[in-house]
């Protein structure tokens, strides 16, 4: 092997953490022992350079996200201003965040979590949530005061006696809905485990927070004075904010009134929604893990099967020049004699590893850099050059995109026929649209020399194939035979042939061996070379004769969508005895395809059961659940629209929106059966429930999403993963809010009559059973 960095000659070293580790430690760990080894045994002139530090892109995303954490509390900050209009007002919701926030990493810390993107996302998203208890609270409390005019401590009294079922409905539904993701496995159960726990840990707090802390600071901190002037400009913004409001909740409550009786106006929203969102999940990219620019490009070369390192090292040297003349590259290390795709040696392969600029540093992200290179090193017709990320998640595979392994189940053993097959399965690959960069290092014209062994001439010379062939692997390949000391060094003892007595094949016949009786037998009397073609390695997958094969998805297509090209074109292409099994990331999220679907459902039997418990009703729950379909359409149309696509991050969104749009359905469905049984008919507390309702909705679906949009347009490290989850978890709570106003009154007068004429139903028949007992008495 050669190796280089930025054209220097150097050693590469490849250190890859043990699972369970910690990859910041064990990175900091290895700077500074790296740090010591460059005083104490460097000699002058040596230095030392982290071409790939993973750290980089943790240190990065997580600022990225540390930085969303407070561009997020200040816009919730200012969203709850507007409407509280109140600086002690706001002030009280304010304080719950970090409450929650300090007890979240307690429990965190309890748990074994790490500060990580995974448990920063669940923060920035706790920010927005956990002040909607609180706003629901401080909200009932300026009511009472505004409009009975009861000081701050009655006022604080009687609006908890009202709405502390509700905090306790919405508490248990939005942390419940995190319980049954903690028990999913494989990779995405560490992505959904440890983001949903630390998530509903903090709703929890946050719910203790509303019928605690938060009626105490009420209490103490609120003041209502009805005879102040209001003459400022902010009185000014605020009287002008509140016509408005006043305005737009009586055009709701004049369209509530209209439409929640007519069950078939209702009926058709539902089944709009139920139809829009299977429709646009039908067209939606599907995804798994989203590839990030982490500030790394790999390029894996291939030279014609039998060419030297110094050929395969020119080639590498081309690539080399090409890339330091790009602004956005920092270093490039170069390793020829390596395959990076499989982690073989051979002379005909290469990798070049190119260290881009940090984020702040450069315009142009990875895949602008790839296109650049592409270009640049289009007219390299002397090799194959595949550029590619790293993989979003290291362990899974070296390179990022798609995965799999073309099989032989003939059981034929011919090699060249699985070669033939792979390539032709390749180029149809490469000429699909969905798919580029498809590549296999399978190759079986390598020039090879075959030992074909006359073993009765071997038996008369008094010698084993065994013996023989060990012999010869000591003199052409080296054999470990022992250690000695000197100079407070330990040395090893390697066994091997002279090179001048093995630069050439024919040499292998002039070596000797030894026989039975201790004399010295040539090679040449027993073996013969057979010159042949063959694979420099086979490899195998489940037992099987495999070629491995690597990709990417192009540009406009998600991998959900290369996958299913790759399953439609092998249907087509491999023929029979051949087929293909995935791996590395890809096999993962095949695995992964329904599971998230059963954890959704599973989820929403939750909220059900939960919420029936609550209101001692089947029926009253089903608005709830029914009401959902409107956020989830929400979240696929801008994901859609924004070109992203439903993957990990996403789907982690939805399952947070159960419990989301379930708060606000909830608020709603409390206040309609609390005016219901103060004597009201179904219609009218439905209306009443839905418009004393309509602020604390509002204010809280609005503060949640003035949270997520640092997220939405996020750049840089992770910004992929930051846009996915904020504008599915947006998108889903603007439309869920919008047009669940609308639809959850309507469908809780339809379940509140069934469940009256039940009840009814059933009074009637208790009644006939005592009008019968009492004649029989």
């Amino acid at each position: 092997m050669i190796s280089r960095t930025d054209g220097r000659p150097s050693a590469s070293i490849q250190i890859k953490q043990r699972p369970g580790s910690n990859a910041r430690d064990v990175i900091n760990n290895i700077k500074a022992k790296m740090a010591e080894l460059k005083k104490t045994s460097f000699p002058a002139g040596m230095t030392y350079n982290l071409n790939y530090d993973v750290s980089k892109f943790l240190d990065a995303s997580i600022h990225e996200v540390f930085r969303t954490l407070i561009e997020a509390f200040i816009l919730v900050f200012i969203v709850v201003y507007l409407f509280l209009q109140d600086f002690r007002s706001t002030l009280i919701p304010a304080l719950a965040v970090p409450v929650a926030l300090v007890g979240s990493l307690a429990f965190m810390q309890m748990l074994g979590f790490s500060i990580n993107m995974l448990t920063l996302f669940a923060l920035v998203l706790a920010i927005g949530i956990v002040v909607d208890n609180a706003i629901v609270v401080v909200e009932a409390v300026h009511v009472k005061m505004t409009e009975e005019h009861l000081p701050p401590m009655q006022a604080t009294l009687k609006a908890m006696s009202e709405i502390s079922g509700a905090i306790m409905a919405i508490t248990l539904v939005m942390s419940a809905v995190f319980v049954p993701v903690a028990f999913m496995t494989g990779p995405v159960g560490v992505f959904y485990r440890q983001f949903s726990l630390t998530l509903a840990i903090a709703i929890v707090i946050s719910g203790i927070n509303a019928v605690t802390l938060t009626p105490a600071l009420c209490a103490i901190l609120l003041k209502h004075d009805p005879h102040r002037k209001k003459t400022g400009i902010t009185d000014r913004f605020f009287k002008i904010f509140n016509d408005k409001y006043d305005g737009i909740s009586n055009k709701y409550s004049s369209l509530i009134t209209r439409i929640a009786g007519r069950r078939v106006i209702t009926v058709v929203m539902l089944l709009f929604f139920f139809a829009a969102t299977w429709g646009i999940s039908a067209i939606l990219p599907t995804g798994f893990i989203p590839t990030e620019d982490q500030g790394v490009i790999y390029a894996n070369v291939t030279t014609p099967a039998g060419a030297t390192v110094e050929r395969t090292e020119e080639v590498v040297k081309q690539i080399q020049q090409a890339s330091k003349s790009i602004k956005s590259v920092e270093s490039v290390s170069t390793l020829s004699g390596y395959n990076l795709v499989n982690n073989i040696a051979g002379a005909s392969y290469g990798m070049v590893m190119i260290s881009l600029k940090p984020w702040d540093e450069r315009k142009e992200s990875v895949n602008d850099v790839i296109t650049e290179l592409e270009e640049r090193t289009k007219n390299l017709q002397d090799a194959s050059i595949q550029y590619f990320p790293p993989p979003t998640v290291p362990g899974f595979g070296n390179s990022g995109g798609f995965e799999f392994r073309v099989l032989d189940r003939t059981g034929s053993g011919d090699l060249q026929k699985t070669a033939d097959v792979t390539n032709k399965f390749i180029k149809a690959l490469n000429d699909s649209p969905e798919i580029t960069g498809a590549f296999s290092s399978f190759d079986a014209n390598f020039p090879q020399y075959e030992i074909q062994v006359d073993q009765q001439v071997a038996a008369q010379k008094g010698i084993t194939i065994d013996k023989a062939m060990s012999t010869l692997q000591t003199l052409m390949g080296s054999f470990y035979a022992s250690n000695f000391i000197r100079f407070g060094q330990m040395y090893k003892v390697m066994v091997q042939a002279s090179p001048e007595f093995r630069t050439k094949p024919e040499d292998v016949l002039k070596l000797q061996v030894k026989n039975n009786k201790g004399e010295m037998v040539p090679f040449s009397t027993f073996i013969k070379l057979k010159n042949v073609h063959g694979p420099e390695q086979i490899t195998r997958y489940n037992m099987f004769t495999a070629s491995m094969v690597t990709g990417d998805a192009e540009h406009g297509y998600s991998s959900g969508d290369a996958i299913n090209a790759i399953n439609r074109i092998a249907e087509k292409e491999l023929p029979k005895g051949y087929t293909f099994e995935w791996s590395g990331m890809s096999r993962e999220q095949i695995l992964s395809g329904n599971q998230a679907i059963y954890i959704f459902a599973i989820c929403l039997v939750f909220v059900y059961l939960l919420l029936s418990a609550q209101y001692e009703s089947f029926l009253l729950p089903l608005p709830v659940i029914l009401s959902l379909p409107t956020g989830i359409f929400g979240a696929f149309f801008f994901l859609k629209i924004l070109g992203l696509e439903n993957n990990i991050y996403a789907q982690v969104a939805l399952v947070m929106l159960i419990g989301l749009l379930g708060k606000n359905a909830i608020l709603i469905i409390e206040f309609a059966v609390q005016r219901q049984k103060a004597g009201l008919t179904i219609l009218r507390a439905a209306v009443e429930g839905a418009v004393s309702r309509l602020r604390p909705i509002l204010m809280t679906s609005l503060a949640f999403i003035a949270g997520l949009i640092p997220l939405c347009i996020a750049s840089g490290a992770g910004a992929m993963g930051n846009r996915s989850i904020g504008t599915a978890a947006a998108g889903g709570m603007l439309f869920g809010t919008i047009f669940g106003l609308i639809l959850i009154p309507g469908l809780y007068v339809i379940f509140a009559t069934m469940g009256h004429k039940i009840k009814k139903k059933d009074k009637n028949l208790i009644d006939v059973e005592l009008i019968v007992d009492k004649h029989h008495n």
